[in-house]
């Protein structure tokens, strides 16, 4: 069973950062979609940023590019979301997903086989 851990939510000032990880087994993380969508109550879910682990390609959101990366992470098997310049609108549970689905970040996630729990991103 797959299994996506995460890691790094919390309530910030804006202007401030947060760091986002997710963690996953070895067999999952090797060439494959990971991806960071998020999403608010009553909103539908919007792709923030993905990465292919095989090339380490993204695709940024407009909305937060220049102030969101993702890559890699530090620790083996885990891909982190670097947010910078943190807005009241990035306020949102943030989900962590894997699948060759969470490539197509337009999609909002539609198709993905695998979440993580979600954590709550607070930027006041």
């Amino acid at each position: 069973q797959v299994q996506l851990v995460e890691s790094g939510g919390g309530s910030v000032q804006a202007g401030g950062s947060l760091t986002l990880s997710c963690t996953t087994s070895g067999s999952v993380y090797s060439d494959n979609c990971f991806g960071w969508f998020r999403q608010t109550p009553g909103s539908s879910r919007e792709g923030v940023a993905v990465v292919y682990t095989g090339d380490g390609i993204t695709d940024i959101s407009n909305s937060v590019k220049g102030r969101f990366t993702i890559s890699p992470g530090n620790a083996t098997n885990t891909v982190s979301l670097q947010m910078n310049s943190l807005k009241p609108e990035d306020t949102a549970m943030y989900y962590c997903a894997a699948d060759r689905m969470a490539c197509l970040r337009q999609t909002g996630g539609e198709g993905v086989n695998f979440w993580g729990q979600g954590t709550q991103v607070t930027v006041s």
